[in-house]
């Protein structure tokens, strides 16, 4: 459509253009809504058993074409080859896991009341439109649809533009497993077109991961149908070093936080907030291990960071770096882009003194790490809370009890202490603040996208 960027996938190391596609018409998006809709009223009747039958067997899919999958997101994205093959066995675990676990979270809970019989019941809502960004393909995707079609719903994927042959081959697994036509559908389309499929009856439910601009607008359009959504959007997560903490381990797990998918996270440690007593090691330590990281073509499986995903992103970065520059911080390594072809840019760390940091309010979205001195616990806290994001925090501390007393404290959607933030099947995610709303994974997020439906059976025996 007019003013939409074409659906293109570009490997971003080699700015080879790997595959063009057309968007579909309106005549196509129709069709695929009306499919989805006649797939719901099928598949909400199928038995939790045949479900994770289909689950399990998406599991196994994945494992069997992992190398081709892991392959597909490193030539379209850049991701290192070695956690792109992480992501498909964990996209697996979340399948098995709501295979074994979804029948468990949706039974029906009994109450006391004053009927005879009453109990909440879990029924699914229809088909869910889930907008989903480049940054991990699969993953983002699966650990929506997993629980949503376990749950008995259908779901259209609109992906990220630069990711459409990852956006292809998650149907084609679906498809594969045994899902019924309709049940899993993905829809290439431009930004355009988002908001009339958002608007559609057929549409019951919004899930979208992204920027929080986008969480806006997409909000915007749901709540003018009154659609319930799920966002989960940006962040600026703390990374917490008291005065007594295992050092080491804190620049070990800090540079991986902040370096993983080549800083291309909304989870990744991104302001580093380092108590006084600690900081002069705390830096050395980090700067020499960011110096090791090594550079280059992604499919190498020694490297670890890769390109950008998109050199609009790389150009975005280096003007954040540059206007942190000029606002006082100081440039501890890297900062630059390297000559040649692809969309890389130095791992790069900044030591922060200004008193209104661009990195607070801002997504650092890339291999980019910043410092800041505080001069004790409490500093600390207040700084890591001083955002408008409020997605992870990761709290370092040999305390135990205080650590669990802070975590309190800290403004955000998840709090790991003594580890780096990350997303597990097993536990709720999502973030408070601007950086969205809902939450995903666990039995919360498998409860998101169903009707919690009371059952009140007489006679009143009041």
């Amino acid at each position: 459509m007019p003013g939409d960027r074409p659906i293109r996938s570009v490997n971003p190391a080699t700015e080879e253009v790997l595959a063009e596609f057309t968007a579909r018409s309106p005549e196509d998006v129709d069709r695929i809504l009306e499919q989805g809709r006649r797939a719901f009223r099928a598949w909400r009747n199928v038995s939790f058993a045949e479900r994770s039958l289909a689950l399990h067997q998406a599991a196994l899919h994945l494992r069997q074409h992992r190398s081709r999958l892991a392959g597909m997101m490193t030539a379209e994205m850049g991701k290192p080859i070695v956690e792109a093959e992480a992501e498909i066995d964990k996209c697996a675990w979340t399948c098995e896991f709501y295979a074994e676990n979804g029948p468990r979270f949706l039974a029906n809970e009994p109450h006391a009341s004053s009927a005879t019989e009453s109990y909440v019941a879990f029924t699914p809502l229809g088909t869910v439109l889930a907008i989903m960004p480049w940054n991990f393909p699969f993953w983002q995707l699966f650990r929506f649809a997993a629980p949503a079609l376990m749950a008995g719903n259908t779901a259209i994927l609109k992906h990220a533009p630069n990711v459409p042959q990852c956006a292809l081959a998650a149907e084609e697994v679906f498809r594969a497993s045994g899902f019924p036509a309709g049940v899993f559908q993905t829809v290439l389309i431009g930004e355009s077109a988002v908001a009339p499929l958002i608007a559609d009856e057929r549409v019951v439910a919004v899930t979208l991961t992204g920027s929080d601009a986008a969480g806006r607008a997409v909000a915007e359009a749901s709540g003018r149908h009154l659609k319930k959504t799920v966002l989960e959007l940006g962040g600026s997560d703390p990374f917490i070093v008291l005065d007594d903490a295992d050092v080491d381990g804190a620049v070990q797990a800090g540079v991986r936080s902040r370096f993983q998918n080549s800083g291309q996270s909304c989870i990744a440690a991104k302001r580093f907030i380092v108590v006084d007593a600690v900081f002069d090691d705390f830096q050395q330590r980090f700067v020499d291990t960011v110096k090791a990281l090594q550079v280059g073509n992604p499919s190498d499986r020694s490297v670890r960071i890769g390109p950008l995903a998109r050199a609009d992103l790389r150009d975005r970065l280096e003007q954040q770096v540059r206007r942190s520059v000029a606002q006082g911080a100081t440039l501890l390594v890297g900062g630059t882009r390297p000559t040649g072809r692809g969309y890389f840019f130095a791992p790069t760390v900044l030591f922060d003194t200004s008193s209104d940091p661009p990195a607070e309010d801002e997504e650092v979205f890339g291999p980019v790490a910043t410092l800041f001195r505080v001069r004790d616990t409490a500093a600390a806290i207040a700084l890591a809370n001083r955002t408008r994001f409020g997605l992870g925090a990761s709290l370092w501390t040999a305390d135990s009890g205080l650590a669990r007393q802070l975590a309190r404290e800290i403004e955000a959607g998840q709090v790991f202490i003594n580890g780096m933030v990350i997303s597990d099947p097993r536990l709720p995610f999502g973030g408070v603040k601007q950086s969205g709303y809902g939450r995903e994974l666990s039995e919360h997020g498998m409860r998101e996208f169903v009707n919690i439906q009371s059952i009140w059976i007489g006679p009143d025996k009041a």
